[in-house]
């Protein structure tokens, strides 16, 4: 057996990666779903810089392992095809010494299924700072609930791209330290995260949506005046029978009214008739309220404690 690595290039190895992803996923252990990967790629808040530090690992043509980061690029992930679990040494040697540092900030985000790698991590300095469990719908059970009044489902054909980038906005909080989201159409472009950047994202995001997107299944809520209340994103995985929810948000004014949980139960509606067998969350306990259960579970390791 020889193996091989290559340096991830953007431009010829996304379809392997997923691909990668995809074979590999075990729910509930051993790591991210191929989604995770993908939807960071495309964001807008990623920094693409370090791209070119991921690495791939080949036995003949066949991917077997990959390490890589996402957001801050400082966060390292590992996914090792089963039976190749001895590449795991040289891949957290790799991380430590190729993968961005910052001045001793580099965290391996671990999961259920990856203890050989919190081993090796911990024999070289490492020690688990915190962890958390992120819920998954299991789609055995039922999710019953309905949209309040006053509230409709907007369909795919009517989206506007402005009134979704508002509710974005407000939604992720973005107006507590960024302002209100006004002008939009007459700011110009800058590094920094605007209404406008955020309006050209998402407008870039449906006219050239990424390779793996499911646009279809996303969930948006208007009141009564038809402004956007809530936005549930949907990538819908055949292969692996899961409901990826990415993302999720409501604007302030409209929370705890069980929009979230509406749209949550919509896609449940949409998508068990496709074979969907689960659906991803998160920490929040908003989730465990509405019947999510375990799902998966992240270790964050790091060479020093960060205050």
């Amino acid at each position: 057996m020889k193996i091989k690595t290559k340096q991830f290039d953007r431009n010829t190895d996304l379809n392997l990666v997923w691909d990668f992803l995809v074979e590999v996923y075990e729910r509930g252990n051993g790591g991210v779903a191929a989604p995770f990967f993908e939807y960071a790629l495309y964001s807008s808040w990623m920094d693409k810089s370090c791209l070119s530090l991921n690495r791939l690992w080949f036995d003949g043509r066949k991917v077997v392992g990959f390490v890589f980061h996402e957001a801050p690029v400082t966060d390292v992930y590992f996914k090792i095809r089963p039976g190749y679990e001895f590449l795991a040494e040289e891949m957290v040697d790799y991380a430590m010494d190729c993968m961005p540092d910052d001045n001793n900030g580099q965290q391996f985000m671990l999961f259920n299924g990856q203890e050989d790698i919190m081993e090796i991590a911990e024999r070289k300095g490492f020690s688990l700072q915190y962890d958390y469990e992120d819920r998954i719908f299991d789609f055995s059970k039922e999710l019953n609930r309905e949209l309040p009044a006053g509230f409709r489902f907007v369909s795919r054909e009517e989206l506007d791209p402005v009134k979704l980038a508002k509710c974005c906005w407000y939604g992720f909080d973005h107006h507590l330290d960024k302002g209100a989201f006004v002008n939009w159409d007459a700011e110009e472009d800058s590094g920094d995260w605007t209404p406008a950047a955020s309006y050209r994202g998402i407008l870039a995001s449906i006219q050239n949506p990424p390779p793996h997107s499911t646009y279809e299944y996303q969930i948006v809520i208007a009141d009564e005046n038809d402004e956007y209340a809530c936005f549930s994103g949907m990538w819908w995985v055949k292969e692996n029978g899961l409901a990826y929810m990415e993302p999720l948000c409501t604007v302030p004014q409209y929370r705890r009214m069980g929009l979230a949980a509406a749209a949550l139960t919509e896609h449940y509606r949409r998508l068990k008739p496709l074979g969907a067998t689960h659906m991803t969350g998160g920490s929040d306990p908003f989730y465990e309220r509405i019947g999510y259960g375990k799902g998966n579970h992240w270790y964050c390791y790091a060479r020093h404690h960060r205050q």
